[in-house]
């Protein structure tokens, strides 16, 4: 799925930033990944240590104690299931950095990636994916399958806050910066559409009933999803968009992620609309409150994380696999109080340690790249590449090496420095 977002992202980034958008998308490897192996893992999974609130940081240092066949949970092997979540928390950091295209520093983004997963993904994983002690999952009862909460309301909430914090795109909105490569949007949504089966039904951790039917659900909600963004690009734009298509695909995937084991396939359809819908109105949002959200993160990811979560609390069913009720199949209100706390919890916890972490790097670091890079091309101005050889800068080296000279015969032409 994290190859399918650089490519989701990078086909919407200038043709001057797109090697820029998926290096930001693609150094989460380098960052998280890394982390997670370290720490990361026992602050998501380790024994509680904080109310529901953290893991053991020291519990699974390196993974060491999960070395061993014997080390085992139902069946599954301890040490693939710590590589399963790995991709959760990698990608969750990766979501945000749509917000912030064309202009934050790589550098900067790098450290803040780093800081972002250490102090707000593992603990929030924790409360969420744990089921035996997170305080969201076991403590209150909130149902969140496959990370509603704790990947795309909580990546949403950040990237909304970070885009207020770096600042709106030089031009922006009258600089309307039109994505560069629908085709590469277009294999990127699919490539997500594809991982994100295993991100859902792979979350119950064994191929069983709950798999197929988070499985199916999350087919059925996407195909829906993309009904509603396209019905409402023609009504009212008049034409239905292939950037709408792929953004709608996304929205239902992210709907569908915590509801995908408590709805019947018609609630998952149902979901799946209303979320096409409303993140399709959602994008909107930045036009009108003023901040620069450039692959509409928080229209996506922070609307259609909560469609999802809440409306559990209407289309839950009692005989899914989550055995939760909602309103619609007589199961009362609670289930959608708690959904709220949950949802609300990740929302405050997520935009105020964004807002920490993203001014403790912007007072040591900065986080904005220069109004020469900007205007040049962030991939000139970051990382001395271009994503395409009509800029007129691919002339120049190859991983640092001066590259040979043409021996062939052939006729070499090199651009001017």
């Amino acid at each position: 799925m994290t190859p399918g977002l650089a490519l989701f992202y990078g086909g919407q980034a200038h043709a001057k930033s797109v090697l820029n958008m998926m290096m930001m998308v693609f150094s989460t490897f380098a960052t998280v990944g890394v982390l997670w192996v370290i720490v990361g893992y026992s602050l998501a999974f380790g024994d509680d240590v904080g109310g529901g609130l953290l893991g053991n940081p020291a519990q699974y240092f390196m993974l060491s104690s999960l070395l061993s066949e014997t080390v085992q949970t139902d069946g599954l092997p301890d040490i693939a299931f710590a590589a399963f979540q790995a991709m959760f928390a990698i990608l969750t950091v990766g979501l945000i950095a749509g917000a912030v295209a064309n202009r934050m520093k790589f550098n900067s983004w790098m450290v803040f990636s780093l800081l972002w997963a250490l102090v707000v993904y593992f603990p929030i994983a924790h409360w969420v994916f744990d089921l035996d002690a997170g305080w969201i999952a076991n403590g209150i009862g909130a149902v969140d399958f496959a990370g509603g909460t704790a990947v795309h309301i909580n990546a949403g909430m950040a990237a909304l806050v970070l885009a207020l914090i770096l600042g709106k795109r030089k031009g922006w909105p009258n600089d309307s910066a039109r994505p560069h490569n629908l085709t590469m949007v277009m294999l990127g949504a699919g490539l997500l559409w594809f991982g994100w089966f295993g991100f859902n039904a792979g979350s119950a951790a064994v191929a069983n009933f709950a798999a197929s039917y988070a499985f199916l659900n999350t087919v059925v909600a996407t195909c829906t999803a993309i009904c509603g963004w396209l019905i409402i690009e023609q009504v009212r734009d008049g034409k239905p968009t292939s950037l709408g298509a792929a953004s709608g695909i996304v929205a239902g995937l992210v709907a569908i992620t915590p509801a995908c084991a408590a709805v019947t396939p018609l609630g998952a359809m149902a979901i799946g609309f209303i979320a096409g819908l409303a993140c399709a109105f959602g994008v909107g949002l930045k036009y009108r409150l003023g901040f620069d959200d450039a692959f509409d993160v928080v229209g996506v990811h922070l609307v259609g994380g909560l469609v999802g979560t809440l409306l559990i609390g209407f289309f839950a069913w009692e005989g899914s696999p989550a055995g939760a009720g909602g309103v619609f199949y007589g199961g009362g209100w609670g289930q959608l109080g708690v959904q709220a706390v949950a949802a609300l919890a990740v929302i405050a916890y997520s935009g105020i340690l964004t807002a920490v972490i993203a001014l403790i790097v912007k007072a040591t670091m900065g986080l904005r790249v220069d109004e020469d890079s900007e205007a040049v091309g962030i991939d000139e101005g970051e990382h001395a590449e271009a994503g395409y050889d009509f800029l007129g800068m691919n002339n120049r080296t190859t991983n640092g090496a001066t590259p040979p000279p043409v021996t062939s015969g052939a006729t070499q032409t090199v651009d001017a420095p």
